[in-house]
């Protein structure tokens, strides 16, 4: 039986994610602590405050952690909805790079561990780090990675530079990936750590300047300079990084389809909106062929990546890694929410290439969605070599 119900209860708490983030959450996408670097601590606080006092706060975390132990497919229908403006999730706590942080943990992290560094994301008051990429291609190639750890029995020591580490500035908890040197006490390879984000070694070179600004903090170039941790500093067992990797990843591909199709169908809404409204050769632009057509395709990409998100997430319901689908859902996803959002920056004309809207906002950081997580090609790439297998 296949059955694409929503439950009444969840599609009643759907609504009620939408209503919050238009009246309570729309109002400070003009707040100028929205900067070309993405937004501050302060309006992600204030953001945050409003979504703990509606109860809307990390849903997504286990029962025992305080969340409501959402499906994958119940975070899909509330994620869209928080997505309607691209600040809805930092206020909700579903918004990269915390959302995905907070899976690993919740899967990885000891119980002291949990205590420190996971529990105070989850509950709003800290921010969170996954320092994996580099600029000399560790990134969604890991096994370049080059940073490495220095284990001599009791401490490590990390030396190394990362970049596009998003969220780093005032970041609190931070998951950092090494290569572990070979050494007699323990497995030597790719390893997690996790540490706080004050302790010394932790460089915060610069923030780079991106086209997209929907994550706190931006994007940073970091250096480790001699960044010296306990050895309980260790998340999980040394050498299984990319394994751990891997099992943040998958979700958070959906994670980010989710909540950039919410985007997809706000810019839809406000094209709809205008092309009813404007007019051009005596009559709305909706009325002539080659706008109502742009619509159309919209509606239909909306659909199938829905559709899609959907499918995957169901697969990981039942157990299953999801690994393949999940790329399927990525590549796809991120490129026709693209071209979605292309058509509505097309329909509006010159204001969609203004700030008279928030299209122009959302178009650029979907331009960006089709290289988090791993570019379009790079999962290709992957779905190419599992069918040829």
């Amino acid at each position: 039986m296949i059955d694409f119900s929503i439950p009444a209860e969840r599609a009643a708490e759907r609504d009620r994610v939408r209503q919050f983030v238009i009246d309570k959450i729309v109002p400070f996408e003009r707040d100028p602590r929205l900067t070309a670097q993405g937004l501050n601590d302060e309006l992600r606080q204030e953001l945050v405050e409003l979504a703990r006092a509606e109860k809307l706060l990390t849903v997504q975390a286990s029962v025992e952690l305080g969340g409501r132990g959402l499906t994958h497919v119940e975070q899909a229908v509330l994620y869209e909805a928080a997505g309607w403006s691209t600040l809805g999730p930092v206020a909700m706590n579903c918004a990269a790079p915390d959302e995905g942080n907070m899976f690993l943990l919740s899967k990885i992290a000891d119980p002291e561990q949990t205590a420190k560094y996971l529990q105070p994301v989850i509950d709003g008051h800290q921010r969170s780090v996954f320092a994996m990429t580099e600029p000399g291609g560790a990134g969604s190639d890991p096994n370049q990675l080059t940073t490495e750890a220095v284990f001599d029995g009791e401490n490590f020591t990390i030396n190394g530079r990362k970049w596009l580490i998003t969220g780093a500035d005032g970041a609190k908890t931070w998951i950092i990936m090494a290569r572990l040197a070979a050494n007699p006490h323990l497995p030597e390879g790719p390893t997690l750590f996790i540490t706080d984000g004050d302790t010394p070694g932790i460089v915060i070179e610069r923030v780079m300047s991106t086209m997209d600004r929907n994550y706190v903090g931006g994007h940073a170039v970091v250096n480790f300079d001699n960044l010296v941790l306990p050895r309980e500093s260790v998340l999980g067992e040394t050498g299984q990084a990319l394994r751990y990797a891997q099992l943040r990843l998958a979700p958070a591909r959906l994670t980010h389809c989710m909540r950039w199709l919410g985007a997809a169908e706000r810019a839809q809404s406000i094209a709809i909106d205008y092309a009813k409204t404007r007019t051009a050769f005596g009559k709305p632009i909706g009325e002539h062929q080659g706008v109502s057509f742009m619509l159309a395709d919209n509606e239909i990409a909306l659909h199938q990546c829905r559709l899609t998100i959907w499918h995957a997430c169901w697969l990981m319901d039942q157990g299953e890694k999801a690994r393949h689908e999940s790329s399927i859902a990525k590549s796809f996803v991120s490129e026709e929410l693209f071209k979605v959002t292309d058509r509505c920056v097309q329909v509006l004309g010159g204001i969609g290439i203004s700030d008279e809207t928030v299209v122009e906002m959302i178009f650029r950081d979907m331009r960006a969605f089709r290289l988090y997580d791993g570019p379009t090609e790079v999962h290709k790439y992957a779905i190419g070599r599992k069918i040829l297998r």
